[in-house]
Order: C-alpha cells, then structure tokens, then sequence
C-alpha cells in the first residue's frame, strides 16, 4: 500500500541526500502516516484510514463525518 495520507493527500517528498564529499544520492522524505479506526455513529460502524499526523489534527478539528463525506465528494473510498 503506498505512504499517502487520505484526508489530506500527503505523499512522499523526493530529493537527493548529499554527503560530505557532495556526492548526491535520491532520497525519500517520508510523511508520518498512521492506520488509525474511526467510529462512524452515521452508519453504525468503525472505518479504517490511513492519516498523516496533520489529518488526525484535522479529524479531531472538524470532525469525522465531514471528513469522510468531504472524501467521499472526492472519490475516495471509505
């Protein structure tokens, strides 16, 4: 399954790391994605996300169910 957020999108920043020498190489900088379950008291049942730090903060701000149908709008499977 791929490092991507699903309440805000995050994905994978790329660069390269450089070395002392400056011999550069390709490098990943990776965003703190979590496999959190949230209770959904619409449907009766618990969903499973994948979400960054920053979209925890943003569920705990607005909301589950105007996150999930925000997502839903978007086309994400929930």
């Amino acid at each position: 399954m791929s490092v991507r957020c699903q309440v805000t999108g995050k994905k994978p920043g790329y660069g390269k790391q450089v070395s002392h020498s400056h011999v550069r190489t390709n490098r990943r900088w990776l965003p703190n994605v979590q496999r959190r379950r949230y209770w959904l008291p619409s449907e009766g049942r618990w969903v499973r996300l994948q979400v960054s730090t920053k979209g925890v903060k943003t569920i705990d701000k607005r909301g589950i169910e105007s996150v999930v149908d925000e997502m839903r709008a978007r086309g994400e499977r929930v």
